[in-house]
């Protein structure tokens, strides 16, 4: 079985975790014996439609760097694949864009906006950091119950940021009740990632897995999300 998986974000060979992601996928493709294909593809080419270039994947990762070129392409990518629940992973940028996504699309909240964007957002549902966290560890627990301590087996991690906005707190209370949940916290109080639970797989993290490997590791969250890449 050949898996195919699309990488939505625009590509620079510069940004450490495009480095890394590649590798991750590969490592956790050999840890569960699958053929991974990845094609990266650049948001702007969402802006006329998801459909026709994402029917054919069976996972997408949208992946950290952001702002990206187009937020409407890479909104229109994430809409696509949470509602035709295509496997679906996104980390740091990716994270925060699954949330405004959800939040416009779902909540109904169309002036939900990105403050790196629109600094004078009406709804700045992603905002500054209090402390940004350029190439830093922080410590996280994960939910009782959430999907993503199921998947990587504890109640507690350590993770690699690169991140000077996220998830707004002030507006978390806007998740309660939905199917869109809020799966883990800093010590702060500051969410640190959200999963879609009525969906195959549908987890954003602030922090990027991608990066154990580029110390070797295999990353049990993106190992689960190929698996359900996987799972036809």
């Amino acid at each position: 079985m050949t898996i195919r998986i699309a990488l939505v974000g625009d590509f620079n060979p510069a940004v450490t975790a495009h480095q890394a992601i590649p590798k991750a996928i590969e490592i956790a493709a050999a840890e569960i014996s699958f053929s991974v294909e990845y094609d990266w593809i650049a948001t702007p080419r969402f802006d006329d439609g998801a459909a026709p270039i994402l029917s054919g994947y069976d996972g997408m990762w949208c992946v950290p760097a952001s702002p990206y070129e187009s937020l409407e392409g890479a909104l229109a990518a994430i809409r696509f694949v949470r509602e035709n629940d295509i496997a679906f992973l996104g980390t740091c940028g990716g994270y925060q864009h699954a949330v405004l996504e959800y939040a416009r699309n779902v909540l109904g909240l169309a002036n939900a906006a990105n403050a790196e964007i629109d600094p004078d957002a009406e709804l700045p549902l992603i905002a500054p950091l209090s402390c940004a966290l350029i190439d830093q560890d922080g410590e996280i627990d994960l939910a009782a119950g959430s999907l993503i301590r199921a998947h990587c087996g504890s109640d507690h991690l350590i993770e690699t940021y690169r991140c000077s906005y996220g998830f707004n707190r002030d507006y978390a209370g806007l998740l309660a009740g939905q199917a869109l949940q809020i799966g883990a916290w800093d010590a702060d109080g500051d969410p640190r990632s959200v999963e879609l639970h009525n969906h195959r797989f549908f987890i954003g993290t602030a922090f990027q897995p991608e990066r154990s490997a580029l110390r070797g590791g295999n990353h049990p969250l993106i190992t689960a999300f190929i698996k359900a890449a996987s799972a036809k």
